[in-house]
């Protein structure tokens, strides 16, 4: 999301992440918490469950996020009337484009603000420049129902231990999450596993020999264009999803953005100069002088990627599912679901667990904030707090009753025809219904999570996910023992909780140090990693040590040791 987790994430890592989102994301970090006890209750939210806005007058409200949704349909989708119809808002939309860092920081230093602000990265420059409001006072008297969501984690949701306000009602995260999705770890074709017998694609030597073999029976399609054995999305922030993350998620380090953090000590270590890292780097590189590596990884760009997937010429590829679902989409929508991937928990040699599913608890930190400028607080905050109620919450997720799902027996269901569209053609499907483009607008409660009615707030769980999977993928499951592909992977409890959430989602003080040193750092790795992969292999361990060098002349030591004391920082504002 993060990267997958910065930027849509979670493993963002997403997300986003449909598409875009993260999520990324879409992620693979898992919070820890309980799914609400059901209860007596009609079958679904009435408009009732919840009082109306007293002040229905239409407003606008100008909206600036950092993560891009192609899918925006500036309200006018399904459920986006149903949402102006009981709040009287709509949002003029705007959305980052490139480096949404550096459009934040031009929007932070302007003294113009969108009068709505969902800023990841960014959100201490918005606070620095004085740009958005303290929300406690708000929340207390108008929030009911965030205060009901977010329940005993309202203390995370303090910005520093300096500063108790509450600037942002986190939205990338939600209350009670249970992650039951695996979208991240190595994903290849169906076809693949299927002709091979379903091979064991447990370590990145197993999943180099499936490519390889399938290659060597089929080196091109049936129209006669050469089948790609793995392909790397390094388009931008994508590089973080598909070619840095995976380093320490196939290594055993969790999810802490650019750094490892021992869960024992907290002792920061940038993460590439961890050995092992050195050694998955060393796997691509080899990997592409095997010339199983798409030549043109690096200088793709996004779209070019994902056509790449829908073109079903792709066997492997290493990214999370919110990041390439639209070219799978597309393969599924021409019914080539044998072309579609399954999800591996891959890591360098057996020696190490798929860290995709380690507990973060509830990651609080990015979401949205109500600006200064913003001409009506107490309008913003109702509306924020109605998208967090029972009757909102069903309403992003499941659409609208009769027409995108129905309740039966007491079950809320998606209807058979909508579903197939939702799965197969989620594109035109979100912008039509508006189904999945409000979730980051607010409070919200993550997978597992039963309302009143013993129903599931969100479509993410276990008979919804089986539900969606086509028979091919079903089959392959089988073969593997499996129900869904989580299954298949390490489980939280094989992990120590991080009492810091992750290091990714911490705000750094736009006065630190850390951000020009991050900075540098990163050019310096989006610089030699794709050069060190796309070299000899004789000329690997020569750029790698030269790498290395750049970074610590970069002050990459320091860089850690300022990471460590907002790390120390985070533990004792969320522990004490």
């Amino acid at each position: 999301m993060a990267k997958q987790r910065k930027w849509p994430v979670l493993l963002m890592s997403t997300a986003l992440i449909a598409g875009l989102l993260a999520g990324c994301s879409g992620k693979g970090n898992n919070g820890a918490g309980t799914s609400g006890n059901a209860a007596s209750g009609s079958a679904s939210p009435s408009a009732s469950a919840s009082a109306p806005a007293e002040d229905l007058k239409p407003l606008k409200l100008t909206y600036y996020s950092e993560d891009p949704n192609p899918n925006w349909a500036n309200m006018q989708d399904e459920t986006g009337k149903v949402i102006t119809e009981k709040t009287g808002i709509t949002l003029d939309a705007e959305f980052a484009v490139g480096d949404a860092v550096q459009k934040s920081a031009l929007i932070a230093t302007s003294g113009k603000y969108p009068d709505l602000i969902s800023a990841k990265n960014s959100i201490s420059k918005f606070v620095d420049a004085g740009a958005v409001i303290d929300l406690t006072d708000l929340i207390d008297k108008y929030g009911p129902h965030l205060k009901k969501v977010y329940g005993d984690q309202m203390k995370r949701l303090r910005y520093s231990n300096d500063d108790p306000s509450i600037y942002v009602l986190p939205s990338y995260a939600g209350v009670g999450q249970t992650y039951f999705e695996a979208g991240g770890g190595f994903e290849l074709q169906h076809r693949v596993a299927k002709e091979l017998g379903y091979p064991k694609i447990r370590t990145v030597q197993d999943f180099e020999n499936a490519i390889k073999q399938y290659l060597a029976k089929h080196p091109t399609d049936e129209k006669g264009n050469k089948n790609i054995g793995l392909t790397l999305n390094a388009d931008d922030w994508h590089m973080y999803i598909s070619v840095t993350n995976p380093a320490f998620l196939t290594t055993g380090g969790a999810d802490d953005g650019e750094f490892n953090i021992d869960v024992e000590t907290q002792k920061v270590t940038y993460h590439f100069l961890r050995p092992e890292e050195k050694e998955y780097f060393r796997w691509l590189n080899h990997m592409n002088a095997e010339g199983l590596l798409d030549k043109e990884s690096f200088v793709q760009k996004y779209d070019q990627y994902k056509a790449k997937v829908a073109s079903g010429r792709v066997l492997g590829l290493i990214d999370q599912l919110w990041d390439y679902a639209d070219g799978e989409k597309a393969l599924k929508a021409e019914g080539k679901f044998d072309q579609a991937y399954g999800h591996y928990p891959v890591t360098l040699n057996e020696n190490f667990k798929d860290t995709s599913f380690w507990p973060t608890g509830f990651m609080a930190g990015n979401g949205v904030s109500i600006s200064k400028t913003n001409p009506d607080p107490v309008r913003t905050i109702k509306f924020l707090d109605w998208l967090a109620s029972d009757e909102g919450q069903v309403l992003i997720n499941w659409g609208i009753e009769g027409k995108h799902y129905t309740v039966e027996n007491g079950k809320r269901v998606m209807i058979k025809e909508v579903n197939d569209r939702r799965i197969n053609d989620g594109t035109n499907f979100q912008k039509e219904t508006g189904i999945g483009n409000y979730t980051l607008l607010s409070a919200h409660y993550g997978d597992g999570v039963k309302d009143p009615t013993g129903n599931y707030y969100t479509l993410k769980f276990p008979e919804q996910l089986v539900n969606d999977y086509s028979d091919v993928e079903k089959e392959v499951l089988k073969n593997y023992g499996a129900t869904i592909w989580k299954d298949l992977f390490p489980k939280e409890e094989e992990f120590k909780i991080k009492l810091w959430g992750a290091a990714w989602n911490i705000p750094v003080p736009s006065d630190s140090d850390s951000t020009v040193i991050e900075e540098k750092l990163k050019n310096i790795t989006w610089k030699m990693i794709p050069k060190a992969i796309l070299a000899k292999p004789e000329e690997f361990d020569a750029l790698w040590d030269d790498y290395v060098a750049q970074l610590e002349k970069a002050d990459v030591h320091k860089a850690e040791q300022l990471r460590e004391q907002l790390v120390k920082d985070r533990v004792k504002l969320w522990n004490e």
